[in-house]
């Protein structure tokens, strides 16, 4: 994905939690289901894996992704993009936990902040910051 749509992504990304208060109160009825996530780690073909068994976030499909969704896999970003765009299209759905992972000390030490600068060379370093403006 070109940097540009990274960065606008990221932008709105950041406006809508910050609407969003410091905790996330999920319930449902006992008709519904709400699948719950974690530690994705960079790993894609986990989350194509969670998707493909319990199907796409929707109205009728809650999800809670409870943090560690970057480092040590080598497509965090990737993870990233697909999770901060269902939070834009479901924001009622799809919410998404901090982990300790979502640090930048921690993405320094375990590979997301490498992963950024190989993939965007150029714009790298201003997508890592609004990642972690985000965080």
């Amino acid at each position: 994905l070109h940097a540009r749509y990274v960065l606008n992504l990221l932008h709105e990304t950041r406006k809508h939690l910050k609407q969003l208060p410091n905790i996330s109160h999920v319930s449902t009825c006992y008709s519904e289901e709400v699948t719950v996530c974690g530690d994705l780690h960079g790993q894609l073909d986990d989350l194509f894996l969670i998707f493909y068994k319990n199907g796409l976030p929707s109205p009728s499909k809650s999800y809670v992704f409870n943090g560690d969704f970057v480092d040590r896999g080598k497509q965090s970003l990737e993870i990233l993009i697909i999770l901060f765009t269902f939070l834009l299209i479901y924001p009622k759905e799809v919410h998404l936990n901090r982990g300790n992972h979502e640090d930048h000390m921690v993405n320094l030490r375990y590979g997301f902040a490498k992963e950024v600068m190989q993939k965007y060379k150029v714009h790298g370093k201003k997508i890592l910051k609004m990642v972690q403006n985000v965080f």
